[in-house]
């Protein structure tokens, strides 16, 4: 694959616990915390124009695509853009047309926002999948909502790929919106409405009137799907006031019209699941291309909004149950205890920090161990300094959030015992080395022999004993999100094919991809509308769950239809 004939350079997949990638992401993140407010972009997107759109399919019917969390690795990204980009998939005995809307559901891009990490791991593949507009049929028009990783540089490069005032388009997808936030017309009185929360903070005024103005064209018989950045009501059951931005918009911008919400879809979380109960579908899709993140923590009921949100007029709670998931709960916490192969494999970086800090942690110890007295061995200047650096690095690495959030304590407990452990492994490192005869060399002899044949095998070890706090902390739900991030695994990627009815009934195919191709070859005498790659090893995209089917407004009960299918 040449770069210089692709016109854009495959990515690998982003390793997340490499050092430098930690610090600068993590100083990113602080300061989008910090001064997001002052480089939140929405306030100004006012100036920009405020129309809705309408998509009003063929005959009465339309298909739509949604994927979310996807300008990661080459091979998982064009993976699910190339079978995006077909003009049908045919899954078990169904022939599902390719959409004429493509729905991109946050995080587009990885790990920050920027004009070359969006061209070479979002447009450039997607261009890849799909070069020129489809030769037959109308062309694809494409939306995207930002995500937490977009919002890394206030939204300067989204705004700049997505929402482009003349000729937007990525490949032979068009791009229509103006803003970061949009709303459709979709026939059958549908409608989609995709709000941005910055980071999960709140819902500008702009953004409020634009859909209190669009909103006025809902009545009591239309049905909204809702796409938000995050899936904030599974987040809720942590912490309560997650929900509460996407709470007020549904009671004070949709609910007075009498239409219903009967679907709200969302990715960050890197996986598919969805919670079904009386009045909607709450689904998780985020396998466009970013790490499998774990299924088997889920709970396996909410209750939103939560009982405990300080909202004083928030929406009456209602329960909904986990009705399917994507890996399963076995095959995630199988592949859980992957982490002892995956992690020194694909994060040599992190483990080189590790046996560095190891090291040095090391040599102290057998500095302050030639001491004379007790005390001046514990108290060692070198010593007590790494120690400190140990210590503040796993409780760092456990993330405690604030005192007044659930699992706060927890978060702490496992920082430590990990420091402690670790700091355990480099005393029983320094028993070994101090009966060795390399200490005894003149200097520096003994640090080349530390660098040389202490460092590797310390590296290593560290690496497993993080890697076995990884799997147990996990487990109590503490670093998940690393446990999976560390081993970075591509395959089980998913995605959402949507159909709308003429009668309005609302139909979702949520496919899997088990594995995804690592091998392409060339495709230079396809048509102009042709993937550039095709892969040598097969797609076979499958049913997660038999299909969900939301009735249109004239039914008055649950629809069913023959075979396998999930009603709402």
């Amino acid at each position: 694959m040449d770069p210089q004939e692709l016109g854009f350079t495959p990515q690998r997949p982003v390793g997340w616990l490499a050092p430098l990638l930690l610090l600068n992401t993590g100083l990113r993140t602080l300061l989008a915390i910090l001064f997001g407010a002052y480089l939140d972009k929405r306030e100004l997107q006012n100036a920009l124009s405020g129309e809705s759109f309408e998509q009003p399919g063929t005959d009465g019917e339309l298909w739509l695509d949604y994927v979310a969390d996807l300008g990661d690795g080459f091979n998982a990204t064009y993976s699910v853009a190339y079978l995006l980009a077909q003009p049908g998939l045919e899954v078990q005995g169904r022939v599902l047309p390719r959409g004429r809307m493509l729905l991109m559901g946050g995080d587009q891009v990885y790990p920050v926002a920027n004009g070359d990490g969006y061209e070479n791991r979002t447009k450039g593949p997607y261009r890849a999948a799909l070069p020129e507009p489809p030769a037959a049929g109308p062309r694809p028009t494409l939306f995207a909502l930002p995500g937490n990783h977009d919002w890394y540089d206030g939204l300067t490069a989204f705004l700049r790929l997505f929402a482009r005032r003349k000729d937007g388009h990525i490949g032979g997808w068009r791009t229509q919106q103006r803003r970061s936030y949009f709303a459709v017309r979709l026939p059958a009185d549908w409608w989609l409405f995709g709000i941005d929360e910055q980071f999960g903070a709140y819902i500008d005024d702009p953004q409020l009137l634009y859909f209190e103005k669009a909103a006025s064209a809902l009545g009591p018989d239309d049905r909204i799907i809702l796409m938000t950045p995050s899936p904030t009501w599974v987040k809720a059951a942590d912490k309560p006031e997650a929900y509460d931005s996407v709470d007020y918009f549904i009671r004070t911008i949709l609910a007075p019209t009498g239409a219903q919400v009967r679907l709200l879809v969302s990715g960050d979380l890197h996986h598919y699941a969805r919670y079904t109960g009386a009045d909607r579908e709450l689904i998780t899709c985020g396998g466009g291309g970013a790490y499998l993140l774990a299924t088997h923590q889920l709970p396996e009921k909410l209750t939103v909004p939560p009982k405990d949100t300080l909202t004083r007029n928030a929406s009456p709670s209602r329960d909904y149950q986990l009705a399917a998931r994507y890996p399963s709960a076995t095959d995630s916490r199988r592949m859980s205890w992957g982490v002892f192969r995956r992690v020194p494999a694909r994060n040599a970086g992190f483990a080189t920090m590790l046996g560095l800090l190891h090291t040095l942690t090391m040599l102290a110890m057998a500095g302050a161990a030639s001491q004379g007295g007790i005390f001046q061995r514990l108290f060692s200047i070198p010593l007590v300094f790494m120690l400190v650096v140990l210590l503040t690095g796993t409780v760092m690495f456990a993330q405690p959030p604030s005192a007044n959030q659930n699992k706060h304590a927890r978060h702490w407990i496992f920082g430590l015992l990990h420091g402690f452990a670790q700091i355990g492994l480099a005393a029983a490192g320094t028993w070994v080395w101090l009966r060795l005869p390399f200490h005894d060399w003149s200097w520096p002899s003994p640090l080349l022999m530390a660098a040389i044949l202490y460092g590797p095998v310390i590296a290593f070890l560290a690496t497993q004993l993080l890697a076995l706090y990884l799997l147990v902390a996990g487990s109590f739900d503490v670093n998940v999100n690393e446990l999976f991030a560390g081993q970075g695994i591509e395959d089980s990627k998913c995605f959402l094919r949507m159909h709308i009815a003429p009668d309005g009934t609302l139909t979702i195919y949520p496919l899997g991809i088990d594995k995804v191709s690592r091998k392409w070859k060339a495709n230079p005498a396809g048509p102009p509308d042709s993937p550039w790659l095709l892969p040598q090893d097969p797609l076979s995209p499958h049913l997660i769950e038999p299909p969900i089917v939301i009735a249109g407004p004239a039914a008055s009960a649950p629809v069913s239809e023959e075979g396998d299918v999930a009603t709402a």
